[in-house]
């Protein structure tokens, strides 16, 4: 988008120079098809189980009788805990504990996959 931007704002022939740095960026940059692997699986367990409810924990209770349903009863808000992070479940139940998104070795999804790492080994000591 920075390079489109950029090619906008000077116009040609200098934009040039932002498309050919954008290209190269992209072209050395690791790649990886772990986002679209998890969003496909995503969809398939769609297919296959339908429509699923959202937990009460998560829904929104913008009137006194959602609220008296339980919507929102029980909420974790992820910053008030140590890391930002909870051990909610924010699937359903009938989802509980799938896991979609399976990072790669390669650029920033390494750091990604350490995090998911220790926040499973944190949820494993807890238990």
């Amino acid at each position: 988008m920075a390079a489109k931007e950029a090619v906008h704002f000077v116009g040609l022939p200098e934009g040039r120079i932002p498309l050919a740095q954008a290209t190269t960026y992209l072209a050395t940059a690791p790649k990886s098809n772990a986002s679209y692997k998890a969003m496909l699986k995503a969809q398939e367990e769609v297919r296959n189980k339908g429509p699923l409810a959202v937990p009460l924990h998560l829904r929104n209770a913008p009137t006194l009788l959602l609220k008296g349903l339980g919507y929102g009863s029980g909420y974790q808000y992820p910053h008030d805990y140590e890391g930002a992070v909870t051990d909610q479940q924010y699937l359903p139940n009938e989802l509980k504990d799938q896991q979609y998104y399976f990072p790669s070795d390669r650029g920033y999804e390494k750091a990604i996959k350490e995090r998911l790492e220790e926040r499973q080994q944190r949820k494993a000591g807890k238990k």
